[in-house]
């Protein structure tokens, strides 16, 4: 076969010829461009290294914050129209949580007292769930939506991901899909792809876990606390808390708070505020 392929490259009809690349392509044209995008990108990788990567990306994304918030309802008729909660947690997702976040329910304030020694959890839901509702069905959905943003922020402290399901094998399969496709970025390394949470997708995860904690704290939550959560820094959590229309404000005479901790609280309520051009949008009329 390959002495007549080689006879038709050489002396073959047009029509011959033209056969003969048509049943290369069929074979194998998926297999090298697989392989030449793979190449191309292992080879910017690997010229460049991973942590070099997230670097680049952290610059990249602190002027479009706004591509990876939440949808924003901008003509949203009270808050918690403006991020929507199913725009957070789809129905079948907020199904699956039942069973891992019934831990929470039936939590007692010694096994709270316990998980706050060990540290299993964020700050922010050790203190929520001292908290919950003592309606069954308020009680459930706070615990689902604790148990969710809980496993949001561990997922964030992640850098490349290796495992099928990550966040172990109490994390239902629909979420450590969710989690995969919409919380990490493709990344190719030594020719296979990788999964990996960029400072992009960290701001992302940030967002969504604020969302969610204004659904749960009645659109008024600490940031201090979830910033702290999340292992970020104070400007880069203003900046996506501004982003997401939020306003900021000092939290004094908190109940727990030391007075000297400078807490920042931010709230979702209408009418948003004007959403400021970024600095990047400035340079360019000025530039034109």
């Amino acid at each position: 076969f390959v002495q007549m392929d080689l006879c038709i490259e050489a002396f073959g009809t047009s029509k011959q010829k033209r056969a003969l690349n048509s049943r290369r392509m069929n074979a194998v044209g998926n297999d090298i461009l697989n392989t030449a995008v793979t190449k191309a990108a292992a080879n910017v990788i690997d010229a460049k290294g991973v942590t070099a990567l997230i670097q680049d990306v952290a610059q990249d994304d602190v002027q479009n914050i706004s591509v990876f918030l939440p949808p924003c309802n901008e003509d949203a008729d009270k808050p918690e129209n403006v991020y929507k909660f199913e725009d957070i947690l789809s129905s079948a997702e907020y199904e699956a949580l039942r069973v891992p976040a019934a831990v929470f329910v039936n939590i007692t304030p010694e096994e709270i007292t316990k998980k706050t020694e060990d540290k299993s959890h964020c700050s922010f839901v050790l203190e929520e769930l001292k908290f919950l509702p003592d309606d069954e069905k308020r009680r459930d959905h706070k615990a689902r939506c604790l148990w969710f943003l809980d496993t949001l922020i561990k997922f964030s402290y992640l850098k490349v991901i290796k495992k099928k399901h990550p966040m172990g094998p109490e994390c239902p399969h629909i979420i450590s899909r969710k989690l995969m496709k919409n919380f990490t970025s493709l990344t190719y390394n030594n020719g296979s792809v990788q999964n990996l949470v960029s400072a992009s997708m960290k701001a992302k995860i940030t967002a969504y876990v604020i969302a969610l904690a204004l659904h749960i704290n009645n659109f008024q939550t600490n940031l201090t606390i979830l910033q702290n959560d999340m292992k970020l820094q104070e400007s880069r959590m203003m900046d996506i808390a501004k982003a997401m229309r939020l306003k900021v404000s000092k939290a004094k005479g908190l109940l727990g708070l030391e007075n000297d901790q400078n807490h920042k609280l931010g709230t979702l309520s209408l009418p948003l505020p004007v959403q400021k051009a970024s600095g990047n949008q400035q340079k360019r009329r000025k530039m034109n």
